[in-house]
């Protein structure tokens, strides 16, 4: 058994980068120590292939356990409308265990920020209507999505800033507010300051993601980023903190089954 388990809490594996390998990519993520994935559904097709690929893997050996969540990301916010928003919901009717990824992206603007903000208030407010948590991103937006939290009524514990790229600012406002925050593989990166970002998160509210197949960590920047890949990140984390890995490891795993609420 691998010295340590862990817990992705936001990965793509129904994304058509894992179609010619993606059996053999969830066990490499079972032998690397991943026991749990959250799988992430961006519009509600994604999140129908999220659910299916949940349930097609729930009875199997040494695989890990799968979940799925159901939202519709920024990028795609011009679909919102009430179709879209059935749609979204049905998908949480099957059993999606968090509202997401949802939030805002300044950066790429794919859709108008005013529609963006627009769903993303209103999948706020669905998941505070279910008491379910909300997996958001953030990018470019960071005052934008502070307020748009506030104003939704959304308990600051039942939400996720994925993927954290933001300033010290955002984290300091989140951090204050009692949200969770999770780092990818970028947090090997350079180019980013996880000497200084990385211990201002309190322990009971870290959590560690690949986003796969998004940014891989050092040594795998470049590749095709996989589960498998997820002890680098929380290695390169726990070194910036000053615990052990391991420490980390189950830490993670704790927080992400208490941010999902899962059994």
């Amino acid at each position: 058994m691998p010295a340590s388990l862990y817990f992705d809490s936001h990965c793509h594996l129904q994304d058509a980068r894992f179609d010619p390998d993606r059996n053999e990519t969830i066990a490499r993520a079972w032998e690397a120590g991943v026991r749990e994935i959250v799988v992430i559904g961006s519009d509600p097709q994604s999140a129908a292939e999220a659910r299916a690929l949940a349930e097609d893997t729930a009875e199997r050996d040494a695989w890990p356990r799968l979940w799925f969540t159901s939202g519709l990301h920024p990028h795609e916010a011009s679909r919102w409308g009430p179709d879209t928003r059935r749609a979204v919901e049905a998908e949480l009717d099957r059993g999606a265990v968090a509202v997401g990824e949802i939030g805002l992206d300044h950066h790429y603007d794919n859709s108008p920020r005013a529609v963006q903000r627009i769903a993303f208030a209103d999948q706020l407010a669905i998941a505070r209507q279910r008491d379910l948590p909300a997996v958001v991103h953030s990018r470019d937006a960071e005052e934008d999505t502070l307020r748009i939290l506030d104003d939704s009524g959304m308990s600051p514990e039942r939400v996720v800033l994925h993927c954290f790229t933001g300033s010290a600012e955002m984290l300091k406002g989140a951090v204050e507010r009692g949200c969770y925050v999770s780092f990818s593989g970028i947090a090997t990166f350079r180019s980013f300051d996880a000497e200084a970002l990385a211990p201002a998160v309190p322990a009971e509210r870290l959590l560690v993601e690949t986003d796969a197949p998004y940014l891989a960590p050092v040594p795998h920047r470049g590749r095709r980023n996989e589960p498998a890949f997820l002890p680098v990140t929380v290695a390169a984390l726990a070194e910036r903190r000053g615990v052990p890995a391991a420490d980390l490891a189950a830490q993670t795993r704790a927080n992400a089954r208490a941010f999902y609420r899962l059994a």
